[in-house]
């Protein structure tokens, strides 16, 4: 880092002490640059006011811990002399910009070894494990909070062991994040290789840190090949769950979720979910394990009387949903989907992320409103991929309304159908890739957004089982 920069990092973090004169890792951080700097008597002022984070980074007590006032007193005197006035002016971002000093696998100054696993699991960055080499956590805002958070776990690296993190920001509209959206990455972390080596902190937009950002591109590959194997991750978390579900056992292999109709609860597989897979059935079982150990969050998922399947209450969703809890991660909940009859949009969902949105064609009053599942998908519904249901088909709880294709793709986004869901081929083709047999379906009206095109890089698995059913003439409702 070049004096220059370091000279700019040392402005960012005292305008940001001055604003946030509580933030006890902030102080920790102005220290270790004036430390940098050569300026002890500074540094030992900052460490004292950081009181358990120098203890817990240095992991040891400061010399001077014992008289901290007659220390502080003097420095309050000294700057009231020199009559220093800082700016208030100041985005959480720029905290960052500078070099940090930062033992991983202790954030907030407090010894994560010993904490509960399950606290631990909580405080993790969002879908990442330790064969991950990127971290990332999600910022709702650019407020000072909420970035500053961000940044502080990145740094610290949420107890798992990657070098490199990014913060990120996904669209906001009302209440959902949109997944395929206007996403920003706003910082770029590399950690340190050492306990007393420097971390590098590169902010990436300028409109959240009123700076002049570094250079995206590699930032911007990182996050694409994140992004879609997180979207592997929550396909993958959503087929175990409804196997488990269904079953009332846990899938031995990747190819229990792969069987030929009617048994196929994943379309296909890919290079991405046979990675995923041992360690995620693994994480799920002990979630599972530790919520039936501790009595909350143990009951397995059922059906009802008339055979739905609630993925909303099942074990496996609040387990994971449980380490989505934090403001910097993703939900792992298991993906559902909402159609929206008022705005003709069908949605695929975790939490409060939208992951897909499309326009749909529908019935008006008689598409059914109400909570369904998947029972059943087909390939090539009318024996051929061009028919009256498209080249796909998944039945609604048993019922003769579906979600499928059409040989109208006119009649798409108005009331046409005699009930069914009518999708355009491309759009029903990634949905039934990207939502397991079992997956919730909530009717709704205006309940989402209206909504850009799909993403333009689509969910894709490899086929590996036959999913036609011959033996049927479906008679869906169209």
């Amino acid at each position: 880092m070049t004096m220059e920069q370091q000279d700019s990092s040392m402005a960012y973090l005292k305008r940001y002490v001055q604003n946030h004169p509580n933030n006890r890792m902030a102080w920790y951080l102005l220290g270790n640059q004036y430390r940098l700097e050569g300026k002890e008597g500074k540094a030992n002022y900052c460490f004292l006011q950081s009181g358990s984070i120098y203890e817990a980074y240095e992991r040891k007590q400061h010399e001077l811990a014992g008289e901290p006032k007659v220390i502080i007193d003097k420095w309050n005197r000294k700057r009231r002399t020199r009559g220093l006035v800082l700016r208030t002016a100041v985005s959480a971002a720029l905290l960052m910009v500078c070099t940090m000093a930062a033992p991983a696998g202790l954030p907030n100054g407090i010894d994560e070894r010993s904490k509960p696993s399950a606290e631990r699991d909580t405080m993790a960055p969002a879908a990442t494990t330790p064969e991950r080499a990127l971290d990332v956590v999600f910022v709702r805002s650019a407020g000072s909070g909420t970035l500053g958070k961000a940044l502080g776990a990145l740094m610290t690296g949420g107890g798992n062991k990657a070098k490199r993190g990014l913060a990120v920001m996904l669209e906001q509209q009302g209440k959902w994040r949109i997944w395929p959206g206007a996403t920003r990455i706003l910082a770029d972390v590399e950690r340190g290789g050492s306990e007393r080596l420097a971390s590098v902190v590169r902010l990436l937009d300028g409109q959240a840190c009123d700076c002049q950002p570094a250079d995206a591109a590699s930032a911007n590959k990182l996050y694409a090949a994140w992004s879609s194997e997180q979207e592997m991750r929550w396909t993958l978390i959503s087929a175990i769950t409804h196997y488990k579900t269904r079953k009332h056992a846990w899938p031995e292999a990747l190819k229990d979720l792969t069987g030929p109709y009617p048994n196929n609860t994943l379309s296909g597989t890919s290079d991405a979910m046979r990675k995923l897979f041992p360690e995620l059935l693994t994480t799920m079982k002990a979630r599972v394990s530790g919520g039936a150990a501790g009595g909350k969050g143990s009951s397995q998922a059922g059906s009802s009387a008339n055979g739905t399947q609630s993925a909303a209450n099942g074990t496996e969703q609040s387990q994971t949903a449980a380490a989505g809890s934090s403001d910097t991660n993703l939900p792992d909940e298991p993906l559902s989907i909402i159609v929206d009859t008022n705005s003709h949009r069908l949605a695929v969902v975790s939490g409060d992320v939208i992951v897909r949105s499309y326009t749909v064609g529908l019935g008006g009053n008689k598409t059914p409103k109400g909570q369904f599942y998947i029972s059943e998908k087909v390939k090539n519904p009318n024996g051929r991929d061009d028919g009256e249901f498209g080249s796909r088909g998944m039945t609604l709880s048993d019922t003769l309304y579906a979600i499928h294709g059409t040989d109208d793709p006119d009649s798409i986004g108005k009331d046409e159908s005699h009930g069914c869901v009518r999708m355009n081929r491309k759009d029903v083709e990634e949905l039934y890739d990207l939502v397991p047999l079992g997956t919730r379906v909530d009717i709704k009206s205006g309940v989402l957004p209206a909504l850009r095109p799909p993403a333009a890089k689509r969910f894709r698995l490899k086929p590996v089982q036959d999913e036609t059913n011959t033996a049927v003439v479906y008679r869906w409702l169209s």
